[in-house]
């Protein structure tokens, strides 16, 4: 199986720490986040992972020519002129991808106990019935966050921002809904049918849920699975990154 790391964010809320070394290799109890990363998804599986890299790139390679896991093939996707966000950084990584099966995508900012073996069965689960419908797998739960994905019955249709008070100061919707809409907080972790790659309209610099949402507009399908009750912290801030110490830490 193959997997990507979306490692390239320059980190600017964990300043002055990323002025001098990558987010990718912020320490979180003895390991940078890549370490955590990297083992969760060759536990899943993966032996070909791709990295993408920007800022402090060389930082990030010397690590990984000295600790890569063992029988894993590691490539970097560096972005010299980037970074070039979620969207972008994978499409200009798509060269590097054999595509002869599911991609697992995670952030190197996401630590979790989210069963990634579940969400790719939950993918594989759901290909033949979409009937070639399918572009993405992605990890949510039920958790309290001011941005929101929505999804009906066939599946993500748009996205809203809220208020700590409730109030949406943002949304978009690209299509009308088929049945209840649910709201669902995105993980930063999802799987992705190879075909997806083949299917951009957009280039440079993007956002994953862009490409989604396009996608979403010309029918195509892009599940939610519901991972909820799994520790899961973003490791954004200097406040989350101390959470972060003290859940992962050990």
């Amino acid at each position: 199986m193959e997997a990507m790391i979306l490692a390239a964010g320059a980190g600017t809320r964990l300043r002055p720490l990323t002025d001098r070394i990558p987010k990718a290799l912020v320490d979180v109890g003895g390991r940078p986040l890549l370490a955590h990363v990297l083992d969760r998804l060759v536990a899943a599986g993966a032996t070909r992972i791709v990295v993408n890299t920007h800022s402090h790139g060389e930082q990030i390679r010397a690590f990984l020519e000295r600790s890569a896991p063992s029988g894993v093939e590691i490539l970097l996707s560096p972005e010299p002129d980037g970074p070039y966000d979620t969207g972008g950084g994978l499409l200009a990584a798509a060269p590097l991808f054999r595509a002869d099966g599911p991609l697992l995508l995670h952030n190197v900012d996401v630590l979790s106990q989210i069963p990634l073996d579940r969400l790719l069965a939950t993918h594989r689960g759901a290909v033949e019935r979409e009937q070639g419908r399918l572009v993405a797998t992605l990890a949510v739960q039920a958790r309290e966050t001011r941005r929101r994905l929505l999804f009906d019955r066939e599946g993500l249709l748009g996205w809203e921002n809220r208020r700590d008070d409730g109030t949406v100061i943002g949304s978009e919707r690209v299509r009308d809904a088929v049945g209840p809409v649910a709201t669902w907080s995105f993980t930063g972790i999802h799987v992705i049918d190879p075909v997806m790659l083949e299917r951009c309209e957009r280039s440079g610099v993007f956002s994953i849920i862009g490409w989604y949402l396009d996608l979403a507009r010309r029918g195509y399908s892009v599940l939610p699975a519901d991972l909820s009750g799994h520790e899961w912290i973003d490791v954004g801030t200097p406040e989350r990154l101390e959470e972060a110490r003290r859940r992962f830490g050990s």
